[in-house]
């Protein structure tokens, strides 16, 4: 039962991250609470990926319903039993588990790009990614920000948020990826008990027939 409880445990904690990974994304689109930037596609194209919406928000649907019902699933009892359908839902669990850890890379690779790459802005030069080129160094060279006049602290705006959809995303990651872990190990644990379950009933139809 300690299998399906941790599962749930884990459901439960994506739903807040999941939600996070959403609205994260979408101010992405809306630098200083603006939308004029998104109606003249001013914004940097890698904000188009719905890392977040979709990557760390949506394909996590699949993951949190399996992971909260897994606990009062039983996989109508295979073979009419109920341990060898807790043992179907759990090995269930851990394919689900990929489908998570899937969409929770895509968005931390996206988010790991956009920090590398930069936002787009309006520079001296015109609209551009002044800091395409830098290898992400310009996270530390603070001065090096005042070359985006446009939007007003839209570095600060994208490092914010794609640090936080890296973060959101990691965490998800290592939420599947212990699911993963829980679900083959409880999937397999019932499976041998299931197997002794059935072997223990061979048994005792061997003893009814002899006592007969």
């Amino acid at each position: 039962m300690c299998f399906e409880k941790c599962a749930r445990c884990i459901g439960v904690t994506l739903i807040p991250l999941a939600s996070l990974a959403i609205v994260a994304n979408i101010l992405l689109y809306f630098p200083n609470g603006e939308t004029k930037y998104a109606e003249r596609d001013e914004l940097t194209i890698l904000v188009w990926f719905f890392e977040g919406i979709i990557g760390a928000g949506i394909l996590m649907v699949l993951p949190i319903v399996v992971f909260i019902c897994l606990e009062a699933d039983d996989c109508c009892g295979c073979c009419g039993n109920q341990d060898c359908g807790k043992s179907c839902a759990m090995l269930a669990s851990a394919v689900v588990a990929l489908v998570g850890i899937a969409g929770s890379g895509y968005c931390l690779i996206v988010s790991a790009l956009g920090l590398a790459q930069g936002p787009y802005c309006l520079t001296d030069l015109g609209w551009q990614y002044p800091f395409n080129d830098t290898n992400g160094r310009y996270l530390t060279n603070y001065t090096s920000w005042s070359q985006c006049i446009e939007p007003e602290h839209v570095v600060t705006w994208n490092v914010t948020l794609f640090s936080i959809l890296l973060a959101l995303s990691a965490v998800e990651i290592i939420l599947c990826l212990v699911q993963l872990i829980n679900g083959l190990v409880g999937g397999i644990v019932r499976s041998c008990h299931c197997q002794e379950i059935g072997s223990c009933n061979e048994y005792e139809v061997e003893v009814y027939e002899v006592t007969e």
